[in-house]
């Protein structure tokens, strides 16, 4: 089938962004059409930022609310912040589908539904009376009523596909559709389901017609009178690829492993949505990367601080929950000091809670959650891409403090995509630790816990080497020696120095986003907030309303000119996805009235929510 033209071309119509959900039963393949429109987009060069859409249960009822699923992409061509408030572009492919999201849709938006699931038992499970379509759909709605799986089959005539199959086809329907509609080839999406299908070549080329199906039946029809074309976006030079949070993660450990000249080793049991870490480190053992699947969260944690103690960059990825069971093995770090890089990828707590949704509720847990003294460093990225950078800073503190290093991303980073520039090799830091070789005190004698001048770092001796041999365990060390000491002063100055440690790593100072410098307003965020802050405070200074913003990477220990940086403005104020653990934790500190704004719906924040408060607080400042 190949793709044909009309003689009536649609109207093109240029658009600066648009933000288009798909939406329909988790068995739809909905992520897949998502994220290859996703994949077009960036390739041809718009800036974009996805948002996908899980349903909790594994497998829920097909057709029920409890099993939509959703992918949200924004588009544009110029810098964007976020996956957009509300989406322009609705596909509903059944009735589920439309009642999770039609709520959602912009004032004047377009609703695409696939009509063949709108059946007298689908519209029954959604628990509509009767059919939405017509007189329950708003008129400011602009709506196209097409029968996807009808027209799926069809194109599948004589392809030996089975209905049932053909059914399952109808998402690359909708892929192709949308391609047409907002000017994207089919090219890179045929060559990726040939790739994907390679090892069954005919449900590729099923697939590629059900493709093509789309695209022609956008521009054979006459229901669809307009295109819409959305220009690149002009980014740095360099080269670009799309990527997800939790595969930055997955490339930055790999990379912190080649610049430290270490192996890797990851001690991790799955859980959402850390798991994607877990898979993607698993394809490249030939980057000197190991991973075990744990038979639980404490084995994994074990296995990656004994990898450590070997001479490895020990590496174990987690969720809250596998916090929770971990606390006690990171304390076991801290009392070896020992490097370990901890991933957290946040979700909806506590217990179990909501796991395909975002929070940001851990921080208070990998600040505080263990018992005795016990700090840790902890760094969160504020984009998915940043991810990358992040974790390469988490290895090198963990490698040159001798420390467990926090990471803190979550749901909606590691899940979420961007462009991502691919830096060069000679733009990764160095991360070289050194292990201790020979003896470091007078007399031939090695000594473990004698620090350095700088960075109060013990030395790191790989068991079995000559001359160092020593013993490590859970019990207080003297100082020095590293012998089991219960001596009360030995126990306060060793708790001391722990902490010193810690308080002394070298991190940057923070920057403010101040453009006009007459704020007196300053908005403090971290983590994954970033876009929806910025972008709301975008909107303010485009109305005329000076606002600044401060986003931290560092929460511990924080930049040494926070403090200063806060108190020179009148107002401070803190949106979390949490009851306010980063507002509690700068109240404490720099003994300032923080004003918290949270939110825990398992969503993340929007830049018009955030837009209308910050508007009312700098109003009232005035």
């Amino acid at each position: 089938m190949d793709i044909v033209t009309q003689s009536l071309p649609a109207e093109a119509r240029v658009m600066d962004r648009v933000v288009i959900r798909f939406a329909g039963d988790s068995g739809d393949g909905i992520q897949l059409a998502g994220d290859r429109f996703t994949a077009e987009a960036a390739a041809f060069g718009n800036d974009v930022a996805t948002l996908p859409g899980f349903p909790a249960e594994i497998r829920a009822p097909a057709g029920t609310l409890a099993g939509v699923s959703s992918f949200q992409v924004q588009l544009a061509d110029h810098d964007i912040l976020t996956p957009g408030d509300n989406p322009d572009v609705l596909v509903a492919m059944n009735p589920a589908a439309l009642k999770a999201n039609i709520d959602d849709l912009a004032g004047d938006g377009v609703l695409i539904v696939n009509t063949d699931a709108f059946t007298r038992s689908a519209l029954a499970k959604a628990g509509y009376p009767a059919n939405p379509l017509g007189d329950g759909i708003p008129s400011r709605i602009k709506v196209y009523e097409v029968p996807m799986g009808k027209l799926t089959r069809s194109a599948l005539e004589g392809a030996g596909v089975a209905k049932k199959d053909a059914d399952r086809a109808k998402n690359m329907f909708a892929l192709g559709l949308l391609c047409w509609m907002y000017h994207r080839p089919v090219d890179g999406v045929e060559r990726f389901l040939r790739q994907k299908f390679a090892a069954r070549p005919a449900v590729a080329e099923a697939n590629v017609r059900v493709v093509r199906a789309g695209w022609n039946y956008g521009e054979t029809t006459e229901v669809f009178v307009v295109r819409h074309q959305v220009g690149p976006a002009r980014l740095s030079p360099g080269t670009y690829r799309q990527i997800t949070g939790n595969k930055a993660l997955a490339y930055g450990l790999i990379a912190a492993g080649r610049q430290a000249g270490l192996p890797v080793v990851l001690g991790s049991y799955p859980i959402t949505p850390a798991s994607d870490i877990l898979h993607e480190l698993a394809k490249h053992k030939n980057f000197a990367v190991t991973t075990i699947q744990a038979e639980d969260e404490i084995a994994g944690i074990g296995a990656a601080l004994g990898a450590s103690y070997g001479g490895a960059l020990g590496v174990t990825t987690t969720s809250g929950p596998g916090i929770a069971l971990k606390s006690e093995t990171i304390g076991l770090a801290v009392m070896t000091e020992l490097p370990l890089v901890i991933v957290d990828v946040q979700r909806c707590g506590p217990s179990t809670g909501m796991p395909t949704k975002t929070e940001q509720s851990d921080l208070l847990q990998v600040m505080f959650g263990r018992n005795g003294e016990s700090p840790v460093p902890i760094l969160a990225p504020a984009t998915p891409a940043e991810c990358f950078d992040i974790v390469m800073h988490a290895a090198r503190i963990a490698l040159t403090y001798r420390t467990p290093v926090v990471v803190l991303s979550d749901s909606y980073l590691a899940n979420g995509a961007e462009p991502w520039r691919v830096p060069e090799p000679s733009e990764l830091p160095d991360l070289s630790a050194g292990f201790a070789i020979e003896p470091n005190a007078p007399d031939g004698v090695f000594l473990p816990y004698l620090r350095d001048a700088v960075t109060l770092a013990r030395a790191w001796a790989v068991p079995g080497t000559a001359g160092v041999e020593h013993r490590i365990g859970g019990l207080e060390k003297e100082d020095n020696t590293g012998d089991v000491s219960y001596d009360p002063g030995n126990h306060d100055r060793m708790v001391r120095l722990r902490q010193a440690k810690v308080d002394g790593i070298t991190v940057p100072d923070v920057v403010v986003d101040d453009p006009y410098g007459t704020a007196d307003v300053v908005v403090v965020g971290w983590g994954s907030t970033f876009g929806a802050i910025a972008a709301a405070c975008r909107r303010l200074r485009h109305n005329g309303i000076p606002i600044a913003h401060v986003h931290l990477r560092h929460l511990n220990p924080f930049p040494d000119n926070l403090g200063l940086v806060l108190h020179a403005y009148r107002r401070v104020v803190v949106p979390e996805l949490n009851l306010g653990q980063l507002a509690a934790l700068l109240r404490g500190r720099y003994l300032l009235d923080a004003v918290a704004h949270t939110k825990v719906t398992g969503q993340p924040f929007t830049a018009a929510e955030l837009e209308n408060v910050f508007t009312e607080i700098a109003r009232e400042s005035i």
